[in-house]
């Protein structure tokens, strides 16, 4: 077996394991420190929208000898306005100039097809209103608002309110962290993020859902004991499904980060930024809200109940009592059920 399996199955039997909830406050202020970034940077540099959003024309050349630089430049010049020049597999130029009209659009299509020396008749030009990206936003808003009222209806149902609270939460977590990082590097924002925004709230919620039922098995019938808090049933729910959530997350990013940094950055396939960004700072942050978010804040609402707090004081009493005794765990517990304490179904044990 290999390490990383060995160590998988070590945690997933409850032999070892870090304290991810005992550290939720660590955790917390993490998350704080990277949302109130991600905000100021929204404030201060706002997103980069699209031509989808904004408005304008899209001119597409047939093969030219003149180079993106040269053509970027010709194109600012005609027109006024910042542009975007992709080179085509074809040879061609696709330029992308935000905030011209239908007529502004006519003079700069005679201007680039005299400056890269090809037919006029040649250059496609298509032209955008920004009442078509409007609609995309709304569309995006409102489908990103039924799924999170579906999911809080079906985590509640499924689960309890607590859950359904945290899983919101981290969803809230997710977004906001993705959507700042787009406004710190100043990516274009296009339906294509869009789209990417909304694929990483299912692989947040799918990790997010794997601790929970860990978690929820785990938790039955938990005031029937004194061996565990509730607080360390989820941190062991937790870290057996660590070693799961680690390999599905690499998994998903090695796909998405051969878009982004090799047929984005290396290649030069600006077009594939415009969702391979959303999908990679996505499920990073989705793989990490389940771990050291919700399940933490799951924790932090349960306990309030008063049949925690007196679970708790029972544990604490129990082990204090065996220490003042001089007996071990086991011994101390010998006569007792252990709870179901790990994910994905395991029968508890009898010691």
């Amino acid at each position: 077996m290999s390490k990383l399996g060995d160590l998988g199955a070590r945690l997933y039997r409850g032999e070892v394991g870090y304290d991810f909830v005992g550290k939720r406050f660590l955790w917390y202020g993490v998350s704080i420190l990277i949302t109130i970034t991600a905000i100021v940077a929204l404030a201060v540099q706002g997103l980069n929208m699209g031509i989808e959003f904004k408005g304008g024309a899209v001119f597409t050349t047939p093969k030219s000898t003149v180079s993106v630089a040269k053509a970027t430049e010709a194109a600012e010049k005609a027109s006024g306005h910042d542009a975007i020049v992709q080179e085509l597999g074809t040879g061609g130029l696709r330029i992308q100039i935000s905030g011209l009209d239908t007529a502004a659009a006519t003079d700069v299509k005679k201007v680039l097809a005299a400056d890269l020396k090809v037919s006029e008749a040649d250059v496609n030009a298509d032209l955008v209103g920004p009442s078509w990206g409007e609609q995309i936003a709304n569309k995006a808003w409102t489908g990103l608002g039924v799924f999170m009222v579906l999911v809080v209806i079906y985590l509640a149902i499924a689960f309890e309110w607590r859950m359904a609270v945290a899983a919101l939460i981290a969803l809230i977590h997710d977004l906001t962290i993705t959507v700042g990082v787009y406004a710190l590097v100043g990516f274009e924002v296009t339906p294509g993020t869009v789209i990417g925004l909304l694929t990483i709230l299912g692989y947040s919620l799918y990790d997010t859902v794997v601790v929970f039922d860990g978690l929820k098995e785990g938790s039955k019938d938990i005031t029937k004991q004194t061996r565990w808090t509730y607080s360390e049933v989820a941190n062991r729910s937790i870290n057996g499904t660590l070693v799961r959530s680690i390999n599905t997350t690499v998994v998903a990013l090695l796909p998405v980060a051969a878009l982004l940094f090799i047929g984005g950055g290396f290649l030069g396939a600006g077009m594939l930024n415009d969702i391979s960004l959303s999908l990679f700072v996505g499920l990073a942050a989705g793989a990490y809200s389940s771990i050291f978010i919700a399940t933490p804040l799951v924790v932090d609402l349960k306990e309030r109940e008063p049949a925690m707090k007196a679970l708790t004081k029972r544990v604490l009493a129990k082990r204090a009592a065996a220490a003042a005794k001089g007996e071990s765990p086991d011994e101390a517990y010998e006569a007792e059920d252990e709870p179901q304490v790990v994910a994905q179904g395991r029968p508890g044990r009898r010691r």
